[in-house]
């Protein structure tokens, strides 16, 4: 889980990066570090949402998302195509 303290780092050395001076190598790699970090909880909540979403297949069943790529791989076909609003 990244904190709000995290991201707030994140974005003071994103801004300073855009000053003349620029950052120095260890705020180079501390920015590195908590941008995979951030990216890593990203893609942790998005696949926990994911795990959570259902669709509703030809025949009417609800089926995860998962199951449902699993079952279009196997028959040859795209999986399921999410559209967001």
């Amino acid at each position: 889980m990244i904190t709000q303290e995290k991201i707030d780092r994140i974005n003071a050395l994103a801004r300073k990066a855009k000053t003349p001076e620029g950052l120095t190598a260890a705020e180079k790699a501390e920015q590195a570090a908590l941008r995979q970090e951030y990216v890593a909880a990203v893609r942790t909540s998005l696949r926990g949402q994911l795990d959570n979403t259902y669709v509703v297949d030809a025949q009417g069943n609800k089926v995860s998302v998962r199951e449902a790529n699993r079952q279009a791989k196997e028959q040859g076909k795209p999986g399921v195509k999410i559209k967001l609003k």
